[in-house]
């Protein structure tokens, strides 16, 4: 892989299997990324992209800190969970927006436009860990949510700090089902098709105790 896009990119089902993983989220926004059409988009899977923002696994690091500043949630070895740059990075994924600082919603959530999200937060305690992924863009269904309304649900779920990651088409959460198979429990809507998922850069993977 090439130091410009060091990633590959999957699919969030795609990432599950491959990592053997038992609950998976799309991440950071990335490029280069297009769609033009179901014949003209970009990626593909497999294809190299790069995350926009610090990106680090088991303390490699795939993405860096960039002028544009993004939030970036760390995470220890120990599964400590903060926003705040640690030392020396062990697990890090970055997002689009901060939603919550100590327990209120960060200022300038004023967008009103709804749109399919995904969004990650801790509990005060750093004990709990909160996952939304909500769907939109498909009428009739559900038409998305703002980030205000996101911050306020997360806050509702029991969050102190959380950001959103990215969203639209890349949203996506995927659980090992019982047949140890990826499945998918949104409606993810790549290329305006509802449960088409997009192949992304990154991933949020949770492994659970044995």
């Amino acid at each position: 892989l090439n130091s410009d896009k060091p990633l590959n990119a999957r699919t969030t089902s795609q990432f599950l299997k491959e990592f053997d993983v038992d609950i998976a989220i799309n991440g950071d926004g990335f490029s280069p990324w297009w769609s033009r059409g179901l014949a003209d988009y970009y990626p593909h899977a497999g294809d190299p992209v790069a995350p926009r923002g610090e990106s680090a696994s088991r303390g490699t690091v795939y993405g860096r800190e960039t002028e544009e500043p993004f939030p970036t949630l760390y995470i220890s070895s120990r599964n400590g969970l903060s926003f705040d740059a640690p030392n020396k990075t062990y697990d890090a994924i970055s997002g689009e927006t901060r939603l919550l600082m100590g327990g209120s919603p960060v200022d300038g959530l004023t967008n009103p436009e709804l749109h399919p999200r995904t969004a990650i937060g801790y509990s005060k305690s750093g004990k709990f860990l909160f996952i939304v992924v909500v769907d939109g863009r498909q009428p009739f269904y559900s038409q998305g949510i703002t980030l205000a309304e996101l911050a306020n649900l997360m806050i509702d779920l029991g969050a102190h700090d959380a950001m959103n990651l990215d969203g639209g088409g890349s949203s996506t959460l995927v659980v090992r089902g019982a047949d140890g198979k990826p499945r998918v429990l949104n409606s993810p809507i790549d290329q305006d098709i509802p449960g088409r998922e997009r192949p992304v850069a990154n991933h949020l993977g949770i492994y659970f105790k044995k």
